[in-house]
């Protein structure tokens, strides 16, 4: 979404009549999933000397208080309550603050709001799939902790023969607005135009359900979005869709922290390297259909 991963500022959510509802889907716990999503992600363990690094503010307050913009599903969105965020980023940053021994406290904010209230110490840290940027580096520190492109769908067993290098002539859903609509599809549309081949017929839709939506219906023959949406649209689809092709044009995503707190930074990467030891790392991502975005090389302004 612009200015967050390159991708619609757009909510992102998903809610059709053919198994597709978030609407009681995962919570804010880290250990309980949704009524599509039964897997469970234990407890990370507390790690006394990863701790001790935690800025005074944190330490004495004994929470992490995070900005974040929920309405990104599946990274961080609100439950059906319309209070409770949840989300894979939820999950992977609260089992982050249970390697440092302090509570986490998710506070929805308007996006363009975050780097300056996490500037401002209104919130210690900022976690809300921001794509790592030179702009945004020379105003925070940034924790890179996953990687997210553009992915295809299509229907279960690829009836159509989609295939994302191949799809002149192609019905193809995808939500207004995004880079995939104004970059990646008029880039392909030419490509087809030049080869003499029949044009992608691009079914716009406001929202990523509707999109969604059209490929299980079968009204469209594929549709592409940002990697984990488009993961996560097809672990909530119960069967009824398949991703094709390899994610591209990635860029990581980061915790952003304030500039003077590179300590607090380096303790973050510390943390999710010991997550990722530990196993819980990939079961968070698992949780939520999204492991195709999992890294290793988690770092500090990469």
């Amino acid at each position: 979404m612009l200015l967050r991963s390159r991708r619609a500022a757009a909510a992102v959510v998903f809610g059709t009549g053919i198994a597709i509802s978030l609407s009681a889907c995962g919570s804010d716990s880290l250990s309980t999933g949704g009524s599509s999503n039964t897997k469970t992600v234990a407890s990370a363990s507390v790690d006394s000397a990863l701790a001790a690094k935690l800025p005074d503010k944190v330490k004495t307050a004994k929470k992490i208080v995070v900005g974040t913009d929920a309405s990104y599903a599946p990274s961080e969105f609100l439950a059906a309550d319309g209070k409770t965020v949840q989300g894979f980023d939820v999950d992977l940053f609260k089992a982050v603050g249970q390697k440092f021994g302090v509570d986490v406290e998710f506070v929805p904010a308007d996006f363009s709001s975050i780097i300056t209230g996490v500037q401002g110490g209104k919130y210690d840290v900022g976690v809300s799939s921001f794509t790592i940027n030179d702009e945004r580096k020379q105003q925070v520190n940034m924790v890179s902790y996953y990687s997210a492109g553009t992915q295809w769908a299509t229907a279960k067993g690829n009836p159509k023969n989609v295939s994302p290098d191949a799809a002149c002539g192609l019905t193809v859903a995808v939500q207004t607005g995004t880079v995939q609509q104004e970059e990646d599809l008029p880039k392909r549309q030419k490509a087809c135009k030049d080869a003499g081949k029949p044009a992608i017929k691009v079914l716009p839709y406001k929202g990523q359900d509707q999109a969604t939506a059209a490929v299980a219906t079968g009204k469209a023959d594929a549709m592409l979005a940002d990697s984990p949406v488009c993961a996560y649209a097809v672990l909530q689809s119960s069967g009824a869709l398949m991703t094709v092709g390899d994610v591209y044009d990635s860029a990581p995503y980061g915790y952003v922290v304030p500039k003077d707190q590179t300590d607090f930074a380096n303790a973050l990467v510390d943390a999710l390297k010991a997550l990722k030891s530990d196993g819980t790392y990939d079961k968070v991502l698992d949780k939520w259909g999204v492991k195709s975005g999992a890294i290793s090389d988690f770092a500090v302004n990469p």
